[in-house]
């Protein structure tokens, strides 16, 4: 991650509700670091000219086409005045693309975005923040760190809570660990904070309860051993970045229940994490951790690639829809976003 932000890019999902809890956590970190910020949203209603001629002439399809965009960028204006952002610079923009996660994407290239933002929401009243299926897809796809909002606590001096893995399981670029304490230690620092180590490691043998085996004893000094390689490597990758002893958590057990109940205790507000994109068959990152452990988390999360992650995404069509006047027999329905080309972002 950068070594500071310049440019935030908060995407706006809803934009009949203001994201105040939002909007108050990246104008902290916008006022804190001198970035500026754009609220940018991916139109996702049904796009008129999908149904272009029947639901009437050009001109008018075109007309109500426009009617939406104002319509939206109207109401990211109405976010843009926030008292909250007050003193920052702010653009907003509204765009017909799809699907909302590559939109994001893109935006983020084209902007040279250092961050995007972006809330979880609520699909019940009452229910915990949970994450959607774009947000999924910006974890595995975005190239550009990625903080997850999804507690409503302010950033009052926060615990940031680095995840790491400094034995590089499931083919984890080595650098990352770097990466994910960099990041940490500029939220924190941004935020007036204290940064933290959180690391899970499982005991030398793991008996899989179904299988017809027999558990294997382990002697203690053989386990005790274990914990201590463990916690060299942890204290080595800490005192790198000056994380003081009394920040640094290393347990035995599972991530995907160790990281919670230290978030809870600690009262974590934000927790790192690295994400490795790879086959549609592996899924992602850290083994399948992200997936226990995400949409479990309370509080904010920063999702961080490791250098040189590249991606592919469908590049849309230059300028404004080009559409012809055509007949039934022929016509050209969509073409907000094709296949004529791939962005790799840098």
């Amino acid at each position: 991650m950068n070594k500071q932000l310049r440019h935030i890019l908060v995407a706006i999902g809803d934009v009949q509700r203001l994201a105040k809890n939002e909007l108050r956590k990246v104008a902290a970190l916008a006022k804190a670091s001198g970035a500026s910020v754009e609220l940018f949203h991916a139109i996702d209603e049904p796009d008129p000219f999908r149904s272009y001629p029947e639901t009437g002439t050009f001109e008018a399809v075109k007309k109500q086409r426009a009617a939406i965009l104002i319509k939206s960028e109207a109401k990211l204006q109405r976010f843009a005045h926030d008292p909250s952002l007050r003193g920052v610079k702010v653009t907003v923009i509204a765009a017909w693309d799809r699907p909302a996660s590559d939109a994001i994407v893109r935006r983020a290239h084209t902007t040279r975005a250092d961050l995007v933002v972006l809330a979880a929401h609520a699909h019940r009243l009452g229910a915990r923040l949970i994450l959607r299926n774009t947000d999924w897809e910006l974890i595995r796809h975005c190239p550009v760190p990625l903080l997850l909002v999804k507690s409503r606590r302010p950033y009052q001096k926060p615990v940031v809570l680095t995840a790491v893995d400094p034995f590089h399981a499931h083919a984890k670029p080595a650098d990352l660990d770097t990466r994910l304490l960099g990041a940490a230690n500029l939220f924190a620092q941004l935020l007036h904070g204290t940064t933290h180590v959180f690391h899970a490691y499982m005991p030398v043998v793991t008996v899989d309860t179904l299988a017809a085996v027999p558990p294997v004893v382990v002697p203690p000094e053989v386990e005790e051993a274990h914990r201590e390689q463990v916690v060299s490597a942890i204290n080595q990758l800490a005192n790198r970045v000056g994380v003081p002893r009394a920040r640094r958590h290393i347990i035995m057990g599972q991530v995907s229940e160790k990281l919670g109940a230290v978030t809870r205790r600690t009262r974590t507000g934000i927790v790192v994490m690295g994400a490795v994109s790879r086959s549609a068959l592996a899924r992602l990152f850290i083994g399948n951790t992200a997936e226990r452990v995400l949409d479990k988390l309370s509080c904010d999360v920063l999702v961080v690639k490791p250098r040189g992650f590249g991606v592919q995404v469908r590049r849309p069509v230059l300028g404004k829809v080009k559409l012809q006047k055509a007949n039934t027999a022929s016509r050209q329905c969509d073409s907000n976003v094709t296949a004529a080309g791939l962005l790799r972002p840098s």
